[in-house]
């Protein structure tokens, strides 16, 4: 008689194998496959959109889990309604032009500052003596002009957009717009009476610029003034923000300005959808901050990519510029690991692999290490600094040693507060901390160098 074959056999069993180890690919494709964001950048011929493909560049050399798809619009109108109507992922958003409801800020990608120079001879040295006065702004910055047009109106003012060929009316300022190679020209033939920018005051454009007005200056004097009465004015335009143009900038014999310059400003952020998941908010806000230098070498502009200022959580969330919980992560070193990320499907998967016994032991195991990980981190790190301050003799190292003591025991501190901590990794870490201060201070003491 034919021998009968019943299921569930050798046949049956290389059949569910073969189904894990497909599961087990699917799985890992998903977890490790590139995430590409798109972002929205502007203005056309900018710093930001040449920042931004920079940016996209090194992250498709380096090879690393997120890619950035460029979308380039003529303006940050543009590029705000594409974060707005989810057309893009990430933008390059100015909030005093547009701001999108649903963006919060990973990072501000440069600072801007508005103020005003004119030649020392034409007396000009606030807002109200440009009453009657024709104002030079640079041609290609059109964004910048409701920004001035606000802070012309708050002194009383109005700005004429067209320049009128006769002379300008007494309570009114003329706006002419003017390519940089005509400044000088045109302050010394009275085409205009000063100059207004809105930008990085430290850039090499803004001391180009601020160079031709004290060309045009008989005895190369500049008044240079801003926007003083900072509280004021950001009370009316809450998405602007103080700014202080730092006492001799601009030169030192001469010092220009004389003092520092309060004034307001805006910002060009790059600001992430609300619902862009944290952990892809956090890495994108990472590998920004981690390849600023080798950015830089390509685009200078990089240095001055900065985290937005914020004392605690509660004052990042609910400013009135918003930080992305993403970004807070990374900014508090709270970023998740792979395993807390994708936890839920690691459990998934095991249950389905037929683990359920392995998958209770390594869940009972994870919650214990969870709550100690990362104080142990920390702590292992506290030691490592400890080591390495024995031989160390510089002095930007050992105080930059120092401040990493600090934020580390911070962290701790942070993280005892917020969870369930087992009083031996609590003692083993404070151990950790005053061994790492003790050796710091012993050796900035060996070097002959002060101790805080």
């Amino acid at each position: 008689m034919r021998k009968l074959v019943l299921p569930g056999g050798r046949e049956a069993w290389l059949l569910g194998l073969a189904f894990l180890f497909v599961l087990a690919a699917v799985a890992a494709f998903y977890f490790t496959r590139a995430t590409t964001l798109t972002v929205a950048v502007a203005p056309n011929g900018g710093t930001e959109p040449a920042l931004l493909r920079a940016y996209a560049d090194e992250l498709a050399r380096r090879k690393v889990a997120i890619r950035l798809k460029v979308l380039a619009f003529d303006g940050v109108r543009e590029s705000a309604e594409a974060l707005k109507s989810g057309k893009a992922d990430l933008a390059v958003v100015r909030p005093d032009v547009s701001m999108p409801g649903n963006g919060l800020t990973l990072a501000v990608l440069r600072e801007l500052a508005a103020f005003v120079a004119a030649p020392g001879a034409s007396g000009i040295k606030a807002f109200p003596d440009l009453a009657g006065k024709r104002l030079g702004m640079l041609a290609s910055r059109t964004a910048d002009r409701e920004l001035v047009g606000n802070l012309v109106a708050y002194h009383g003012l109005d700005l004429l957009t067209d320049a009128p060929a006769v002379a300008v009316p007494r309570k009114a300022v003329a706006l002419v717009p003017v390519q940089e190679a005509e400044i000088e020209a045109a302050l010394s033939d009275g085409r205009i009476d000063a100059v207004v920018l809105v930008t990085t005051p430290s850039s090499p454009a803004s001391r180009r610029v601020i160079g031709l007005v004290r060309e045009a200056s008989a005895g190369d004097e500049v008044a240079l003034f801003g926007a003083p009465d900072a509280a004021a004015v950001l009370a009316r335009w809450p998405r602007l923000q103080p700014v202080t143009v730092p006492a001799a900038l601009f030169g030192g014999n001469p010092r220009l300005p004389a003092e520092d310059v309060a004034t307001v400003g805006s910002s060009y952020r790059l600001m992430a959808r609300a619902d862009l998941a944290r952990s892809v908010a956090a890495e994108a806000t990472q590998h920004l901050f981690e390849m600023r230098a080798a950015l830089t070498e390509r685009v200078p502009a990089a240095e001055d990519v900065s985290h937005p200022d914020y004392e605690d959580t509660a004052d990042a969330t609910s400013a009135r510029l918003p930080i992305h919980p993403g970004a807070i992560d990374y900014y508090e070193r709270e970023q998740e690991s792979f395993i807390e990320r994708y936890e839920s499907w690691i459990y998934l998967v095991a249950i389905l692999g037929g683990g359920l016994g392995s998958t209770a032991a390594w869940l009972r195991q994870r919650i214990g290490r969870k709550r100690r990980e990362r104080i142990e981190v920390a702590t292992a790190r506290l030691l490592e600094l400890r080591s390495e301050a024995r031989r160390e003799t510089d002095r930007e190292r050992l105080e930059a040693m120092a401040g990493e003591v600090d934020d580390l025991a911070g962290s701790i501190a942070r993280h005892a507060l917020n969870r369930p901590t087992e009083p031996r990794t609590l003692g083993a870490a404070n151990v950790a901390i005053e061994a790492a201060r003790s050796t710091v201070k012993r050796a900035l003491a060996r070097a002959g160098l002060p101790v805080g």
